[in-house]
């Protein structure tokens, strides 16, 4: 194992949010790392694995260790322009962007509101829906003003006022409202600038969500989307398009493997600036 990723789907794991089932509880969902054993006829996604390869893998159990077992279904190979810690942490959130992209049915010419536009699946949102020729206003931190706008955004301050902000930057109206941030106010400004709940999804706000009625609730919960054919069919568009440039997986601190409380802590107050990740 060379990196492994952090998300907030770890913390509600070890939580027992997806429930108490049998234990030890392995965290760890997406890894990078080197081929050291292979079983018998196994075959990746993208054809035979070997002993060796550089490869990511997701939508695995137990990441957070110094070795792991996993399919070969979830493997694929890492290409050499892409680094270990942004190869173990793209694609939980490069398929959660996706996701909601594919869900609200973004398209180009349209406006899309991205809220949490700064963080691990913000950044990656920005960029994809930019690439499909979509405008792309995002709520961020002053700190996390110039990320956005890096990557053809329009950032805008979230806090006190955010409607009206929205509603100056487009007069025209926002067409889809995407909330990785899980705030009430994100999705109550999403209400009130996009016409049609069906083009509302929240990966994060999903009690509130469900008292507003009409919300895409994306991911993992009880009563959400979990969208796991679609993602699983964004897996190596997203590592091709990461491996030559394309993507850009925009990285928060990195901690040793002995630090995970310590990394789960920064994740958890979304406060991390980019994608977490863990090295072995």
């Amino acid at each position: 194992m060379r990196a492994a990723g952090v998300n907030p789907s770890d913390a509600k794991l070890l939580s027992g949010v997806f429930g108490r089932g049998r234990t030890p509880v392995r965290p760890g969902g997406e890894v990078s790392g080197v081929v050291t054993a292979v079983g018998e006829d196994a075959v990746g996604p993208l054809g035979g694995l070997r002993v060796g390869d550089e490869v990511v893998a997701f939508r695995v159990s137990g990441g957070w260790s110094e070795e792991l077992t996993a399919k070969a279904s979830s493997v694929l190979p890492k290409p050499a322009g892409l680094g270990w810690e942004a190869a173990a942490g793209l694609l939980l959130t490069g398929t959660t962007a996706v996701h909601l992209l594919e869900a609200t049915r973004v398209a180009a010419g349209e406006t899309v509101l991205v809220h949490g536009a700064s963080g691990a699946v913000g950044t990656l949102l920005v960029q994809l829906a930019v690439a499909r020729g979509a405008r792309v206003l995002g709520t961020a931190s002053g700190r996390g003003a110039p990320v956005v706008r890096r990557f053809g955004g329009e950032p805008l301050d979230y806090g006190p006022g955010l409607e009206q902000r929205v509603r100056d930057a487009a007069p025209d109206g926002v067409d889809v409202a995407l909330d990785t941030a899980g705030t009430d106010e994100a999705l109550d400004v999403s209400v009130a600038v996009v016409a049609d709940r069906s083009r509302i999804a929240t990966i994060a706000g999903f009690d509130h969500a469900e008292r507003l009625g009409g919300v895409l609730r994306l991911g993992g919960g009880a009563g959400a989307d979990p969208g796991t054919a679609l993602r699983d069919s964004a897996r190596a568009p997203l590592v091709e398009a990461a491996g030559r440039g394309g993507l850009e997986v925009v990285l928060g601190p990195s901690f040793p493997l002995v630090e995970a409380a310590a990394a789960l802590e920064l994740v958890a107050s979304g406060r991390a600036g980019g994608k977490v990740v863990l090295i072995p």
